[in-house]
């Protein structure tokens, strides 16, 4: 549970169905290119806008991949009830290495029944979860002490931590030593979450530059802190395009620019984005691999 993982997009047809040939492209270029593992069914693979055979299909395309290259698997399974995401990760823990959680949204329990909520999805499957914390989506703002608390749950194998920032529960957290992985979900905070000792990311980013995540993680690892900080900055201009507009819009666009997937098709309450974030990302991930890039086995246009 160490290293960078990349969240995949869904992609679809221009007549709205799954992509599969696109999909499996997408998994086999992220792998090639340094990736530790994936992660399907995401929020960035638009999971709770496909249909329950189309959820099943992508785990089976992503479970295939990962498997081919014996890399992990991680699988989203997680809604606002504890039946129900006990539901789903009954359902998708056959196909998956770990089951990534989500904190309860929209309802905002107590912390205590967010613990407890863990615990219950935790004790009905036999793979281990990954809780995802992540308070600007859920509206459950969870306390130094309460992540300590679900990261000491035997069911829980590490936590994808989406604090928006390096918030001082953050810094709570890492200095802990918590014995357990801490990813940082936030592609820009990877880096500097990586030097406080995170011990990698979940960055959908890296579905477009697999090669540079991999290298700064890579470097980070190995000590080489002033490269990993040059691919961290050549690596923000275009982090910070593709998040630009309500994700994963931007990077679909570019991934069908670049040949990874046939089509950049959203559905709906998303929609395309505008041109001008689309050319920005483009443009930063041009630089990016101009300067600190190394060849990347590209599967598409790039």
């Amino acid at each position: 549970m160490r290293g960078i993982h990349a969240p995949l997009v869904t992609p679809f047809t221009r007549s709205g169905e799954v992509d599969v040939k696109s999909l499996e492209r997408l998994a086999v270029h992220c792998l090639d290119n340094g990736v530790d593992g994936l992660v399907a069914l995401g929020t960035t693979g638009e999971a709770a806008l496909l249909t329950p055979e189309e959820q099943r299909t992508v785990l089976e395309v992503c479970r295939a991949v990962a498997g081919e290259h014996g890399r992990p698997l991680i699988a989203g399974a997680g809604t606002m009830g504890t039946g129900d995401s006990i539901r789903q990760a009954r359902e998708r823990a056959a196909h998956a290495d770990a089951l990534l959680v989500v904190v309860p949204y929209y309802l905002r329990p107590s912390e205590e029944a967010v613990v407890e909520h863990f615990a219950a999805v935790g004790a009905a499957v036999d793979v281990p979860l990954v809780p995802y914390n992540v308070p600007y989506r859920t509206g459950r703002h969870l306390s130094a002490g309460t992540l300590l608390e679900i990261l000491a749950l035997d069911c829980v194998a590490g936590m994808k931590h989406c604090a928006g920032a390096i918030d001082h529960d953050t810094l709570t957290v890492l200095a802990s030593n918590p014995g357990k992985p801490v990813l940082c979900g936030d592609d820009a905070y990877i880096y500097p979450m990586l030097q406080l000792g995170a011990a990698g990311g979940i960055a959908a980013c890296a579905c477009l530059a697999p090669a540079a995540y991999a290298s700064m993680f890579g470097a980070a690892r190995r000590g080489a802190a002033a490269e990993a900080l040059t691919i961290h900055n050549a690596l923000l201009p275009m982090a910070e395009a593709l998040f630009s507009e309500p994700s994963p819009a931007v990077l679909k666009a570019c991934l069908a620019e670049a040949g990874l997937i046939g089509d950049p098709v959203v559905r709906a309450p998303l929609r395309a984005p505008r041109p001008g974030p689309v050319a920005a990302a483009l443009e930063a991930f041009g630089a990016l691999q101009g300067s600190v890039l190394p060849g990347q086995r590209s599967r598409g246009r790039f």
